[in-house]
């Protein structure tokens, strides 16, 4: 039985729906710092996971896609996933050793991997439901309690700027896909938790199965799904 993630991804764009402005604010302000334009996909080569919730709707919309241009897409994105697993592997592997953590996670963010949506002519071909690190790349971000920046923007370090604190946005988006679990009243543990490349949300057929589905019997013997409590006061 298929279930309805409407509510979920209506929580999903109201955040969106809030970010947007922020970088729009920012770029207005800092014009000569914000060197975001058509054409430039710097990151559209960055490595990042998405949430539960954010690859659910990223998978949603592609399936909304012309088969013509999902075909196209596919192969780009099965490319892509054998990359970042060989480097997620590689990662793995030496983080059993004694090597640094830390650096082991840097030299990983250095990886470049062209994302399966970035067309020939360098645009995306789902700009308008892109993820929000995309939305957000290009402005002075706080992750766990480090400053990052776009090489390519005109921001100067030492210099204080409007900076987005990732970790807020990343805890918002995990309060969604916990609930989203507990909607679905999945068997799996950690599946709010899930983290996937971009290449892996357009790949993956996110059935009952996958994602662990449980129907639970209600009064009368009636089949109905895991309601959250602010659901069950409706």
């Amino acid at each position: 039985m298929a279930v309805d993630f409407s509510p979920f991804f209506e929580r999903y764009e109201q955040l969106v729906s809030r970010v947007d402005p922020v970088f729009n604010q920012v770029k207005e302000q800092f014009p000569d710092c914000v060197t975001c334009s058509p054409g430039c996909s710097d990151c559209c080569h960055a490595l990042f996971d998405l949430s539960l919730v954010e690859a659910l709707y990223l998978n949603h919309q592609f399936r909304q896609l012309k088969e013509e241009d999902r075909l196209k897409i596919l192969p780009r994105a099965d490319k892509a996933d054998r990359k970042v697993y060989k480097i997620k592997k590689r990662v793995y592997q030496a983080s059993k050793s004694e090597e640094d953590t830390e650096k082991l996670l840097e030299q990983a963010g250095r990886e470049r991997v062209r994302c399966p949506l970035l067309k020939e002519d360098d645009t995306c071909a789902m700009y308008a439901v892109r993820p929000l690190t995309c939305r957000l790349y290009g402005l002075p971000l706080a992750i766990e309690g480090k400053a990052h920046t776009c090489g390519k923007s005109g921001f100067q370090p030492g210099v204080q700027y409007p900076t987005v604190n990732v970790d807020a946005v990343q805890q918002v988006l995990l309060d969604v896909s916990r609930d989203l679990a507990t909607a679905i009243n999945s068997k799996y543990p950690g599946l709010a938790s899930t983290l996937l490349p971009v290449s892996s949300a357009l790949l993956t057929e996110f059935t009952d199965e996958f994602l662990g589905v449980v129907e639970k019997k209600a009064e009368g013997g009636t089949k109905e799904w895991c309601l959250t409590p602010e659901q069950e006061k409706e």
